[in-house]
């Protein structure tokens, strides 16, 4: 199956002059997101990718992190913006492609030792999931990989992630 097929482009979204991949699209699509959850387990498994939990940042992370987390038998935690979590929270600010923002995550999480695998559906500058490698570190988590759906190669994500395993199952080529 061709997932690139099952992606939306939403031009000028959400500012001017941003191309924004919309992988919601895809997710609606049963047999699409069904070989994109089983891709991304089936490279994890292929690399030996071993993890106690899956984090993953909202809202579009949520879906593909939860799923793959069930298909797994592993917990999930969830990352997210400021105000969001009932409990006590640390937090990381970031920068976007088009802006600025904060992640938090409850700081009894994850526990000491603990390797974390994060998912997200798109690898663009990296902030969002440096910022979610950074939370699961302070809490003496280990970051495991980080995976994508896709990857906008040209917007330096990988590169602000350099040091940790990080894979997409599709990806664009994009210019800056």
């Amino acid at each position: 199956m061709d997932l690139a097929k099952t992606i939306r482009d939403v031009p000028d979204f959400p500012k001017k002059g941003i191309l924004f991949k919309d992988v919601t699209t895809l997710f609606r699509d049963a047999e699409a997101f069904r070989a994109l959850i089983d891709g991304m387990d089936a490279e994890l498994t292929q690399r030996g990718v071993e993890f106690d939990l899956v984090a993953a940042p909202e809202a579009r992370g949520f879906a593909i992190g939860a799923a793959l987390a069930y298909k797994r038998g592993t917990g999930f935690v969830p990352v997210r913006k400021p105000g969001k979590l009932p409990a006590k929270t640390i937090a990381r600010a970031y920068a976007l492609e088009y802006g600025e923002g904060t992640l938090e995550m409850h700081e009894d999480a994850i526990a000491p030792g603990q390797r974390v695998l994060v998912i997200d559906d798109i690898l663009a500058t990296g902030g969002t999931a440096l910022a979610a490698c950074e939370l699961i570190q302070a809490l003496g988590g280990l970051v495991a990989a980080v995976r994508f759906a896709v990857e906008l190669k040209g917007l330096g994500g990988r590169e602000a992630l350099t040091g940790y395993d990080v894979d997409a199952l599709l990806s664009f080529e994009v210019d800056e």
